[in-house]
């Protein structure tokens, strides 16, 4: 689990569009079953991300990355003016290149990045309209090594 999580922060309940659950994780009704997995088996986690959103924020997505191995997790999230946020969680122990990238799915819209060594999380990163916007998690020993250990590239639901 991640260190941020030890400092017990909790994330507001979301808007009526989202379902609170018992575990205290608010999910959107848009959230697939791998991320109701992830946000089941680690509460805290999702919680202590959402924190990071701000408050209003309810997942939509979780993906432990790049594998079950999970060096990290990527965690998106939604508030009810339809903003979205991302937030990429270092699982690996050790320090890592990190770069996090949010894109709104319109032409011209400038995108969202937060990159650097980071030992907890890159991001937040956030976009005013976040309707199918793309998220890139790119996790490397360094920024100039050729081989990452993650390069992901998804899209933030809901999407047609």
């Amino acid at each position: 689990m991640t260190s941020i999580a030890a400092f017990g922060l909790v994330v507001p309940q979301a808007s009526a569009v989202a379902t609170p659950k018992a575990s205290g994780v608010t999910l959107l009704p848009e959230a697939k079953s791998e991320t109701r997995a992830i946000a089941a088996a680690d509460p805290q986690a999702v919680q202590a991300m959402a924190s990071l959103c701000g408050s209003g924020y309810a997942l939509t997505y979780a993906e432990r990355l790049p594998d079950a191995t999970r060096f990290g997790t990527l965690f998106t999230y939604k508030n009810a003016a339809g903003a979205s946020c991302a937030v990429f969680d270092n699982n690996s122990g050790f320090t890592k290149y990190m770069k996090l990238k949010l894109c709104e799915n319109s032409p011209g819209q400038p995108c969202a990045t937060d990159e650097g060594n980071f030992s907890q999380y890159a991001g937040p990163v956030r976009v005013k309209s976040g309707f199918c916007a793309t998220v890139t998690a790119i996790m490397k020993d360094s920024k100039s090594s050729h081989a990452a250990l993650i390069d992901r590239v998804t899209t933030v639901p809901p999407c047609d």
